[in-house]
Formats: C-alpha cells, structure tokens, sequence
C-alpha cells in the first residue's frame, strides 16, 4: 500500500532547471530545422506551460517570430479533460506546420500533442519533458519521466514548508 499523497511523487523543477533543460532542448534542435542552415520559420508555444521554453529555445536559436496556440486540457491542474484548441496561431503563417518548431513544457498522455499534430501535420513538436504515453506523440524531449510522476513547474508553486518525508521536526 502507498500512503504518499499524489504531490510526494512530484519533480520539483526550479527556474535554473527548466532554463538549463529548455537550453538543452535548443542545443538538440540547432541545425536541425529543414530551412537553409537548418533553421526554423517559427516558434509557436503552447500555452500556457510552453511560454517560457519558447521563449528560451527562441532566444537560443535567434528566433524571431514567436507565436502560440492556446489549448486547454486541464481542469484545476488535477482532472485531464478532453484537448480543445482555444487561440490559433496566425493561419498564413502556419500554413501544413511545414518549417514551424512548436514548443511544450511537456507532454503526458499525448492528447494536447495528436490535437496540434492534427492541425499541424508536417510542424516539428519539441518539448522537455515526456511521459511514456506521449513520447511516441513528440518529434524531440530532453528528459522522460515516469507517467505517474506530477511535475511542479516554477511558474505553479510558491515557496513553503514542507514536512520531511520520515517522521517530524
């Protein structure tokens, strides 16, 4: 039996981890685009979680053009409904996906991911984390995580005490 509570089996990302992973997702993505040089058209972020690594990986590989496609999924950070697209990025922009890198803080079961595949088929979908059920979805991670582990994003928390793990203070 397991007595911890869902938040005990979490990853606790700080803002110089997911600076450090975003750059390392760049580094992988450098050179690999299909424009001239391996460059890419654009960075399109999924929001809300793929601003700052889109932003990141932007900077990295000097970027310009940034755009975003809002989809919603989740409700209350706890219940996975179903995907649904609530901003589109710029149509004459986007075109097939063809030379577009779209960016994610993660990918879980895969659903956010197959929704923007479908729109976008021939687009490159990054990001830095993955889950098993939706690796086989993206193009490039950096690092897996176990599908049972809730990631906590610096974005997410704020600073507090935390009971150690084995007895009292």
């Amino acid at each position: 039996m397991n007595d911890r509570l869902p938040h005990e089996k979490g990853f606790h990302v700080s803002w110089d981890q997911i600076h450090r992973d975003s750059r390392a997702l760049a580094w992988r993505l450098d050179g690999e685009g299909p424009l001239e040089g391996g460059g890419w058209k654009a960075v399109v972020a999924v929001t809300r979680g793929g601003l700052v690594p889109a932003a990141i990986v932007a900077r990295e590989l000097d970027i310009r053009v940034i755009d975003t496609i809002s989809v919603k999924s989740y409700h209350d950070y706890t219940e996975q409904n179903t995907a649904q697209v609530i901003k589109e990025p710029q149509a004459e922009l986007m075109g097939d996906g063809a030379g577009i890198l779209i960016v994610d803080d993660l990918v879980d079961t895969g659903k956010t991911a197959e929704l923007v595949r479908r729109r976008f088929p021939k687009a490159h979908l990054a990001t830095v984390y993955a889950k098993p059920q939706g690796k086989p979805v993206v193009d490039s991670y950096i690092t897996e995580v176990s599908q049972d582990t809730w990631i906590f994003f610096p974005w997410d928390m704020a600073l507090q005490y935390v009971q150690p793990f084995r007895g009292h203070d």
